[in-house]
């Protein structure tokens, strides 16, 4: 992305930000939806990577901006994952069912929003 949006590289690529990407984004998540439905492996495929392809073309601009890097993405992804799955992470291991570690991903999930607006009052 970084070559496309460079000088000497994509007109089109360049002059696209956020906002004028959101649309993109809506519709390649629409067209994975259609996969899965469709059953279609080689299309998800496909797909997906037009997907990912939206993820590291904000993560670029975000980037441009100064704001965050696809590292800073994977980072906190990282952590959330390590966060919402303490009965695989954490050193004591809990046999869970698919229902159990749902309502529990659901309510860290909820702590964890709660606790970042409690940090911006």
């Amino acid at each position: 992305m970084h070559t496309l949006r460079a000088p000497g590289g994509c007109p089109w690529d360049a002059a696209q930000t956020h906002k004028t990407l959101l649309k993109y984004l809506l519709e390649e998540s629409e067209e994975v939806a259609r996969a899965i439905r469709k059953g279609d492996h080689d299309n998800l495929k496909e797909e997906l990577g037009d997907v990912l392809l939206q993820v590291l073309f904000h993560a670029e601009l975000a980037a441009e901006a100064g704001r965050f890097t696809i590292t800073d993405v994977m980072t906190v992804l990282r952590d959330k994952l390590l966060r919402r799955h303490p009965h695989v992470f954490s050193p004591i291991k809990e046999k869970l069912t698919p229902a159990e570690v749902h309502r529990r991903w659901k309510k860290i999930k909820a702590a964890e929003k709660a606790g970042k607006s409690g940090r911006r009052a």
